[in-house]
C-alpha cells in the first residue's frame, strides 16, 4: 500500500469580483501572484452566476470586492462569490471589502431604523466568510459586528505622507469635518509633526439623506494650510461647504483627504470648483474617467492590501503595518 503524505503548506488565492479590476490586478502584481480564473456573468432577470475555473480546495481564499454604486449588485456578487468558495472545500475564506457596504448605517438614529451595517456582516457570515478586512471603516464600532476576526487598515499613512511632502509641518492645521473624527484627527495631527487641530461644526437633518450645512470653524486656522480630513466624499456637499466656510475664516490654503472616493453626482463637479487646492483620495472605489478632474489625486491602496494579505496569510501582524495605530 503506497504511504500518503500530507503537506502542511499552505496556498494563497487571490480571487476577485468584477467591480474594480484594476485594483485587483494591482493588488496580485504586488503579491506576485495571478488572480484566480473565474467565470461570472448575469442572466437576463439580474441573476448573478459564479464559477471558479479552477479547484479552490484546502486554499487560502483572499475575495476581493469593491463596492461602487450600484452597490448591492457588487455584494450580492460577493456573497455568491464567498457561498462558492465555500461549497468548493476552501480552507479559509477572508472577504477583502476595502469599502465597507453600508457603513453609515452602524446605529439606529431614530426609532424602526435598521442597523444595515450589522445586517451585511451577517450575510457575510453565513455565506461562509472566516475573516473580514476593511479600510478605513466609517466607525471602528462596525468590527463587533462581525463573529470572527476583522483586520481594519488605514489610509493615514499613505494619504499623509502625500501631503507632507508638499507643504511643511509647521504650515499645517489639520481639520476635521466634524467633531466625530476628531480621534481620526488626532492620527493626521501625529502623522504630520503635530500638526493644530480645528473641526468644523455642522447640522445635519436626519431625514435627509447627503443633506449638511457647515458653520463655523472651531480652532485657529488663519494664514494656514487646513487638512482637511474625511473616510468618505458622497455627493461632496459637506466636504465642498467647509471649504468655503475654512476660506472664510481666513485659511490661506484648503487641501481635501479622503480614503473612499464615491462621487456620487455632481461630487465630481463641486470637488472640481470648491477652491481647494488639490483633492486626494484613494482608489478604493474604482473612479471613471469622466470624474476625474485636474486637482483630483489618486492614490494606490494596492501595496497596503497586498502587505496586510500577506500578514495575514503568514500569521503575521496587521497592526505592525501602521506604527501601533491598528
Amino acid at each position: 500500500m503506497d504511504e500518503i503524505r500530507l503537506s502542511g503548506e499552505k496556498t494563497l488565492v487571490l480571487a476577485s469580483g468584477r467591480a474594480h479590476p484594476e485594483l485587483a490586478e494591482e493588488i496580485a502584481k504586488e503579491l506576485g501572484t495571478e488572480l484566480l480564473p473565474i467565470s461570472a456573468y448575469d442572466f437576463a432577470n439580474g441573476e448573478i452566476y459564479v464559477r471558479s475555473s479552477e479547484s479552490v480546495r484546502g486554499k487560502d481564499i483572499f475575495l476581493l470586492q469593491s463596492h461602487p454604486a450600484p452597490m448591492n449588485n457588487w455584494l450580492m456578487e460577493q456573497l455568491i462569490m464567498v457561498d462558492s468558495m465555500k461549497r468548493a472545500s476552501a480552507k479559509r475564506i477572508t472577504v477583502v471589502s476595502p469599502f465597507y457596504p453600508y457603513a453609515r448605517q452602524d446605529k439606529k438614529g431614530r426609532g424602526r431604523e435598521p442597523i444595515s451595517a450589522r445586517l451585511v456582516a451577517d450575510l457575510y457570515k453565513a455565506a461562509g466568510a472566516d475573516r473580514i478586512m476593511s479600510v478605513d471603516l466609517h466607525t471602528a464600532q462596525i468590527q463587533g459586528f462581525f463573529n470572527g476576526p476583522v483586520d481594519h487598515l488605514f489610509a493615514v499613512p499613505l494619504l499623509a505622507d502625500h501631503i507632507r511632502a508638499r507643504v511643511a509641518d509647521d504650515e499645517v492645521t489639520v481639520v476635521s469635518p466634524d467633531t466625530g473624527r476628531v480621534r481620526v484627527a488626532e492620527q493626521w495631527a501625529e502623522r504630520l509633526g503635530g500638526a493644530p487641530l480645528a473641526f468644523v461644526h455642522k447640522t445635519r437633518d436626519v431625514t435627509q439623506p447627503n443633506k449638511a450645512v457647515s458653520k463655523q470653524v472651531v480652532g485657529h486656522i488663519e494664514g494656514r494650510t487646513c487638512v482637511l480630513i474625511d473616510d468618505m466624499i458622497d455627493t461632496g456637499g459637506t466636504i465642498s461647504g467647509a471649504v468655503q466656510v475654512l476660506k472664510d475664516a481666513g485659511a490661506k490654503d484648503v487641501i481635501i483627504a479622503a480614503t473612499h472616493a464615491v462621487f456620487s453626482d455632481p461630487a465630481a463637479e463641486r470637488l472640481a470648483n470648491c477652491g481647494a487646492r488639490e483633492i486626494v483620495v484613494t482608489n478604493t472605489l474604482p473612479i471613471p474617467e469622466d470624474k476625474r478632474f485636474e486637482t483630483l489625486t489618486v492614490l494606490s491602496i494596492a501595496p497596503i492590501l497586498a502587505r496586510a494579505i500577506k500578514e495575514v496569510f503568514t500569521d503575521g501582524s496587521v497592526t505592525s503595518l501602521f506604527d501601533g495605530h491598528a
